[in-house]
C-alpha cells in the first residue's frame, strides 16, 4: 500500500476533497496537536511552581468521561456507524461533547472515519499505520503517520460524499460550521477554568484546573484515540476475521471506553457494542445501554450471537 497523501502533480483520491483545507483550519490543528504536548512538557516545573491538588483531580475525572463519550458514542457509535437511534437533544449533547475533545467537527469527523472503514489499511485510508509498508522503518513512519501525522494533510475526506446524511441535519450541520465549532473549543477550556476557580474561590484554582483539566484532559483524551487509529492496526490479539489489520489492545480498553476492542469493531462495525467477548470491557456500550432504558435512544444494534460465531477466528 502507498500513502494515502494527494502530491503535487497527482490526481487527488476520488473521495478526498478536491478543495484544500483552509490555512487557518491547518494552523488550528497544529495548534491543537503541538499545544498538548508543549503542555505535557511543561508539566513538571508547573507542578512544582503551582501544584496539582484534588479540585485539578475531580474537574478532570468529571469532565475527561463527558468528552470520551462524546467521541466513543456519539461521533463513532451514532453518527459514524448508526449504531442506534437518539431524541434530537440527545444527539446535540453529543455532538456538542464530542467536540469539546478538539478532534474535529462532527461532520469532518465522520467524514473520515467512514472513509477509513471504506478502505481500511489500504489505497485511500486517511491514517492506515501500514501506508509506507511493513519493516521497521515503514511501520516507524507509519504509526506516525496513524496516529498524528494525517492530520497535518492540507487534504480531507469529501463531506459530501461520505456525510450527505449529516448535511442535511440542520443541528449537526450548524454545529459543525467554522464559528460555532471555535465556541465549542473554546468551551473546552472555558468550563474546567470556571470551574476551579468558582470551587477554589481564586484565580490560582483557575488557573491550575486550566492547565490540569483542560489541557492535560484534551492531550490525554486526543492521544487516546489516536492510539486507537496507530497501536489497534499494528498491535494486540485477533477474535475475529477482518480484512485489515485491526486489533484488540486490552490496555487501551478503560481509558478509550471500549474502543480499543477493534477487532470486532471492524468485523461488525455497526454493533452498539465492541467488548463481546468474556472479559471485555466497554463502557461506551454500558453508556448506551443506560439510554435506551432511559428512553432516550432506541434501534440499537447490539451484536448478534450468530452473525459472531461465523466471524469467529478459529
Amino acid at each position: 500500500m502507498t500513502a494515502a497523501v494527494t502530491e503535487a502533480g497527482r490526481t487527488p483520491h476520488p473521495d478526498i476533497s478536491p478543495t484544500p483545507v483552509p490555512l487557518f483550519e491547518r494552523v488550528a490543528i497544529v495548534f491543537f496537536v503541538v499545544g498538548p504536548i508543549v503542555a505535557v512538557l511543561c508539566a513538571v516545573p508547573f507542578f512544582w511552581g503551582w501544584g496539582l491538588g484534588w479540585t485539578d483531580v475531580a474537574i478532570f475525572a468529571f469532565l475527561y468521561p463527558l468528552n470520551a463519550i462524546g467521541i466513543t458514542v456519539g461521533y463513532h457509535r451514532h453518527f459514524t456507524h448508526g449504531s442506534f437511534k437518539a431524541k434530537r437533544w440527545l444527539r446535540i449533547v453529543l455532538a456538542i461533547l464530542g467536540g469539546q475533545s478538539m478532534q474535529g467537527s462532527v461532520v469532518r469527523w465522520v467524514a473520515d472515519h467512514r472513509r477509513h472503514h471504506k478502505y481500511a489499511d489500504q489505497e485511500g485510508d486517511p491514517h492506515s499505520p501500514w501506508a509506507y509498508g511493513p519493516g521497521v522503518w515503514g511501520l516507524t513512519k507509519g504509526l506516525f503517520h496513524a496516529h498524528m501525522g494525517w492530520l497535518f494533510n492540507k487534504h480531507r475526506s469529501s463531506r459530501k460524499r461520505f456525510c450527505p446524511d449529516l448535511l442535511a441535519d440542520r443541528d449537526i450541520r450548524f454545529l459543525s460550521l467554522n464559528p460555532v465549532y471555535a465556541v465549542i473549543v473554546l468551551s473546552t477550556f472555558a468550563v474546567p477554568m470556571a470551574l476551579g476557580g468558582l470551587l477554589t474561590q481564586s484565580w490560582h484554582g483557575a488557573v491550575t484546573a486550566l492547565f490540569w483539566a483542560g489541557f492535560l484532559r484534551v492531550f490525554a483524551g486526543d492521544h487516546v484515540t489516536f492510539s486507537i487509529n496507530s497501536i489497534c492496526h499494528v498491535f494486540g490479539g485477533e477474535d475475529f476475521a477482518t480484512r485489515d489489520h485491526s486489533r484488540n489492545v486490552w490496555w487501551l480498553a478503560i481509558p478509550s471506553f471500549g474502543e480499543s476492542w477493534h477487532n470486532l469493531h471492524h468485523a461488525d462495525p455497526t454493533s452498539a457494542r465492541h467488548g463481546v467477548l468474556k472479559g471485555q470491557i466497554d463502557i461506551s456500550a454500558r453508556v448506551i445501554w443506560l439510554f435506551e432504558k432511559l428512553g432516550w435512544a432506541w434501534d440499537v444494534r447490539w451484536p448478534d450471537e450468530q452473525r459472531l460465531a461465523t466471524r469467529r477466528v478459529s
